[in-house]
Formats: C-alpha cells, structure tokens, sequence
C-alpha cells in the first residue's frame, strides 16, 4: 500500500506542530523519531484522521481521504490505550468488533496472532503490561489493515516487554505486508525495528 504525503502542516495556535513534511512510503516498518512535543502523535494523529491537518494532502493509492473506506485501511495504537479493565480480553475485542462491524469470528484468530489466545478470559487489569499492550495491538488490528500506526508502543515496558512487542510488530509486518508506523523518542529502540527512519 503505498501512502504520499504532500506538504503536511499543523498549527495549534501560534505553535507550528508539522512543518510542511512530504513523504511517499509503501510496505514495511516506518520509524518516526524525535523528542517529546516534536508533533509525532499530531502526525500520526492526522494520518488515521483523528485530527484535522491545516494544509498539505495524504493519498493512500484508490483509498479517498477520510472515506468510509479509509477507516478501514488503518489500525491504530494511541500512546496511552483505552482499555476497559473489567472485561476479559474476550468481551473488550466483542466490544471492538461491534464497533467496528466486524464479525466476532475474528477474534480467536487476532489473539493468537498477539499469543493473547490463553488469556482469552482473564481480566485486563490481571494482565501484564505487555499483555495489555499486546490486546491493544489486537484491538487496532482486529479489522485486517493494511496501516499499523503505533504511538510509543514500548513505553513504560521492561527489558522483556519491549522484546515482546519488537518480534510482534515484526512478524506482523512480515506476515501480512503491512505498513507499519512506530513513534519513538529512543533512537536505539527505532534503529532495531525499522527498515527506515
């Protein structure tokens, strides 16, 4: 899926976000790098068309911007995940495909795509934190898309965790052609997983 980004900017008030960024992208892992308040979550943000760019274009090959349609090209991993802690992973990813209109039978195979498939009914707040963040992976891929974005998705994990995700976000990408976007303010976490910074 190839992505072209023409002339990207955001304001919030006086405070220039993106500075008229073009890129052209197409399958494989994207790292996205810089400090805290550089404007990657804006940017990834506008991407999957949480908020509103001031200026530029993005053109995803037949897909229409903001189209019925475009919602359904990507899968989205926000910083910090909304997770509803009382459900078991079961009943949140229900709770996703009815929200999305997707057919509950793909939930058995998403869990075990993220190895969450023996936690299937345990609680979230029993789960570990890269168990969590690996539910929130599944919930933003539960619709098969053809766009990953994912917003600092090993913060806050330990040594392991961030291992776990790393191989995840990997095998993803391999197995099903994906384009995968990773922001990140740790350079060395980036260079490990991207095959472009």
């Amino acid at each position: 899926m190839n992505i072209y980004i023409n002339d990207l900017s955001k304001y919030y008030k006086n405070k220039k976000a993106l500075d008229h960024i073009t890129l052209h992208l197409s399958s494989g892992i994207y790292g996205l790098i810089g400090p805290n308040g550089a404007g990657k979550t804006t940017f990834l943000s506008i991407l999957c068309g949480l908020i509103k760019n001031d200026s530029g274009t993005i053109e995803i090959d037949e897909v229409k911007f903001l189209s019925d349609d475009f919602y359904h090209v990507f899968g989205y991993v926000p910083q910090s995940p909304a997770l509803y802690v009382d459900l078991t992973c079961n009943e949140f990813l229900e709770y996703i495909c009815a929200l999305k209109s997707i057919d509950k039978n793909q939930i058995d195979h998403t869990l075990k795509l993220v190895n969450l498939y023996d936690q299937k009914y345990i609680k979230i707040k029993k789960l570990s934190g890269g168990m969590k963040q690996r539910l929130s992976i599944a919930q933003a891929i539960i619709n098969d898309p053809q766009i990953l974005l994912l917003d600092e998705p090993t913060n806050g994990l330990d040594p392991s965790g961030i291992h776990e995700i790393r191989e995840l976000i990997i095998r993803l990408a391999k197995d099903k052609g994906l384009t995968v976007f990773i922001s990140s303010h740790i350079l060395s976490e980036i260079e490990q997983i991207a095959d472009r910074v």
